[in-house]
């Protein structure tokens, strides 16, 4: 069973490695130590749904076309194109536990690189 949340977290990533991997996280005053990183995946969040979209004449669905080119998400704003809409985070799926006597769960931890700050994004049982 998966549980949601959208709760801060306090990360601290692996000393040895080039990208922010968690190796240990605080969440509710306890501190998680992380054992195995499972996946570790980037997700984009719905352009489609912005106020730029929605005054370009973009339906507002997935898979909406751009009046201009018929192209799926070919939407230009700025000249930038979609990816200035695009809210991307990064996901990491860790195996951690809080301690020897109570086992290990599974964690999404979630990164905006933007704001700084990490959160829990899903506990696995």
């Amino acid at each position: 069973m998966a549980r949601r949340y959208d709760d801060p977290v306090h990360v601290k990533p692996a000393a040895d490695e080039v990208s922010p991997v968690p190796a240990q996280f605080l969440w509710h005053g306890r501190l998680y130590v992380v054992r195995e990183v499972l996946a570790h995946w980037v997700e984009t969040g719905a352009w489609w749904r912005s106020a730029a979209a929605s005054t370009s004449g973009i339906d507002d669905q997935p898979g909406a076309t751009s009046p201009a080119s018929g192209a799926p998400g070919a939407l230009d704003v700025d000249g930038r194109g979609s990816a200035a809409l695009a809210e991307e985070r990064e996901l990491w799926r860790v195996e951690a536990s809080a301690g020897r006597v109570l086992g290990t769960g599974v964690f999404d931890l979630s990164l905006d690189r933007r704001a700084g700050s990490w959160t829990l994004a899903q506990a696995l049982d």
